[in-house]
């Protein structure tokens, strides 16, 4: 029997002044802010290929495996979380040399087409635009949950 579910995918990019091998290390680091391991309330991550990651956010958990490490240019793993009804889908990493600055490419796949699901390009995006300043603006803002999450507000 088939799957007939309807699956998006979500693209978010940032030009980020600084080389694709800080951009990859600095993903991986969870002392600096825009990364989702820096976001955590808990998390375990082990950052090779078949190393898991959980990572628990406002009472949500989110998991996955790495299926490729290809230092500097390429990451990705699975995703699986309330949000994409408990579905395994897939967040691909890039990062392209331009001149002096990286393109940093998230591509999320595979995810159901719900409101929830397509929360995420609205959480990439403010996620990858803290990373951004960190690197830009040197302003090293700090992760308000609120600002990428309104609705959570009025709980």
């Amino acid at each position: 029997m088939s799957d007939s579910r309807k699956l998006i995918e979500v693209k978010v990019e940032r030009i980020i002044p600084a080389s694709p091998e800080e951009l990859f290390d600095g993903w991986l680091d969870s002392n600096i802010p825009g990364t989702t391991w820096n976001a955590a309330e808990k998390f375990i991550l082990d950052a090779k290929v078949d190393g898991l990651f959980y990572w628990l956010l406002k009472g949500t958990a989110h998991y996955g495996r790495f299926t490729e490490m290809e230092r500097p240019n390429k990451m990705q793993h699975t995703w699986v979380s309330p949000n994409t009804s408990g579905l395994e889908s897939k967040v691909t990493l890039t990062f392209t040399k331009q001149g002096d600055s990286t393109l940093m490419s998230l591509v999320h796949s595979g995810l159901p087409d719900t409101p929830e699901a397509r929360g995420h390009e609205r959480g990439w995006n403010y996620f990858l635009g803290i990373y951004c300043e960190q690197f830009g603006s040197g302003s090293r803002a700090q992760y308000r949950f609120e600002d990428a999450h309104p609705e959570a507000r009025k709980k």
